[in-house]
């Protein structure tokens, strides 16, 4: 590898590392080249997410992300020299000619957040869908073009995954993207409503009674915010059970690496089940002890295990 090349890299694990502590920690576990290929698409993602969060004027952030989506293209087309002055496009345009990255996934998150710059709420779960698919779906699916899967009979040993399972594995990312947005939303609910947003479907803030949105600690009379919360939690369950189905399909590390960020989101799921009201006073975390507990249990290789037991006896 070439010193620009390496430069380039280093720079993405560095943004990496000091923005995106969950995912981090998951990719601590992948070897060198899956690990710095990872931190492109985190960077390159990160770019994309901080206009669409940051406080530029509107039409500023709309021409911004056409400029990054430009860019996009010049990496799809092979544009990029490796002295080129931008780390995170060299690096992603090195980590596209080594691994089989769907890029057209990043096209989708940046329309994921042109919904948030033009202010878009959703009525319903299957309107949310379409956002969490652009924003996290995708990335979930870019991922899988870093991991790869085994072309049959289950990976790295595992038993019970099949041709017909690894065919599908690009769904099972997706729907395990949308585990995680859904877990992300809940846990920022505060946060977001202080933006201006409310992502949950207005047909649900409406059934439990919290259409007021949830700029207070305190809601108003007669809502039922851990009805709701329940609600979207169970949501959220159903998703994470089928999404998991995407473990055995991996190699060793690779699954690993899943494990620990599912697994992470999966225990700040059931810390906001059990206290539903500790979104409103802030946001809702894991100590590192706990993430290091997560992170050793997918390293072992027990979610997988457990994960291709579960789906060989659903095909019995």
């Amino acid at each position: 590898m070439s010193a620009p090349i390496s430069a380039a890299y280093s720079y993405c694990e560095a943004v990496t590392g000091s923005q995106a502590r969950n995912f981090a920690y998951g990719i601590r576990l992948l070897p060198a080249d899956k690990r710095q290929a990872m931190s492109a698409l985190y960077a390159f993602s990160r770019r994309v997410d901080d206009i669409g969060d940051g406080t530029l004027p509107h039409e500023v952030k709309l021409a911004r992300l056409e400029e990054t989506r430009t860019l996009l293209g010049r990496i799809r087309a092979e544009e990029i020299d490796e002295d080129d002055t931008d780390p995170v496009a060299v690096a992603l345009a090195h980590a596209s000619r080594r691994f089989p990255i769907p890029l057209e996934g990043l096209d989708e998150l940046i329309d994921g957040v042109l919904m948030d710059v033009r202010g878009e709420t959703y009525e319903t779960w299957d309107d949310l869908k379409v956002y969490c698919r652009c924003v996290a779906g995708a990335i979930g699916r870019l991922s899988l073009g870093v991991f790869g899967t085994a072309a049959s009979g289950g990976a790295a040993g595992h038993a019970g995954s099949g041709a017909h399972d690894a065919a599908r594995a690009g769904e099972y990312a997706d729907t395990l993207g949308l585990a995680l947005q859904l877990t992300n939303i809940l846990r920022d609910v505060r946060e977001d409503a202080a933006n201006g947003r409310t992502y949950l479907p207005a047909e649900d803030l409406a059934k439990f009674g919290c259409s007021e949105g949830f700029n207070s600690e305190r809601m108003p009379r007669g809502a039922d915010f851990a009805g709701l919360v329940h609600h979207e939690v169970r949501r959220a369950r159903a998703l994470f059970v089928e999404g998991y189905r995407l473990l055995p399909l991996l190699d060793r590390r690779s699954g690993a690496c899943v494990a620990a960020m599912a697994g992470i989101y999966r225990r700040l799921l059931d810390r906001i089940e059990r206290e539903p009201q500790a979104v409103l006073r802030g946001r809702v975390s894991l100590p590192p002890h706990e993430k290091a507990y997560v992170a050793v249990r997918g390293l072992s290789g027990l979610d997988a295990r457990t994960i291709a037991r579960q789906s060989a006896r659903r095909r019995l």
